[in-house]
């Protein structure tokens, strides 16, 4: 049975940001198939990884 890997963080809540887990569909121009990106990004730069191609 698999475990779930939990991560946790320390110390002063108030400096560090809050992150999403974004996925963007894209299709390669070499196999026209689609693959999923996914990057963890900052709450306030989510729409900056939706604008680029």
């Amino acid at each position: 049975m698999a475990k779930k890997a939990v991560a946790t963080f320390s110390g002063d809540k108030s400096n560090q940001k809050n992150f999403v887990k974004c996925i963007r569909m894209a299709k390669s121009e070499r196999t026209g198939a689609y693959a999923f990106q996914e990057e963890l990004v900052a709450t306030d730069k989510v729409k900056e990884f939706f604008s680029k191609k």
